[in-house]
């Protein structure tokens, strides 16, 4: 009888422990798996490269986090390449011009 309580204590806390390491990524799955946090993070450094040299450069990089957040890409370089990224490539504007800077 002494053995049996001595496993159930044991696997009460092996499972205590998994529950430790699980239960973060249940409840953050967005960052955890580089969903939403990730992507904030990889349009914001994409798009400030892409509008480092762009006139109006606040608009530029609120257009291009719009579309990259649609697209989730950014074409490399500063101007151009947008063959990279066909989806960022097609936004139009709702005057039809392209939306994405």
């Amino acid at each position: 009888m002494q053995k049996a309580t001595m496993n159930y204590k044991n696997s009460v806390t092996f499972f205590f422990l998994i529950a430790l390491l699980i239960l973060p990524f249940m409840l953050f799955p967005a960052t955890a798996a580089g969903g939403v946090g990730g992507l904030e993070v990889y349009c914001g450094s994409r798009c400030r490269g892409r509008c480092a040299k762009a006139g109006f450069r606040d608009r530029c990089i609120k257009y291009c986090g719009v579309c990259c957040r649609q697209c989730k890409c950014v074409p490399s370089g500063t101007f151009g390449n947008k063959h990279q990224c066909p989806c960022y490539r097609d936004k139009l504007s709702s005057k039809g011009k392209p939306k994405c800077p």
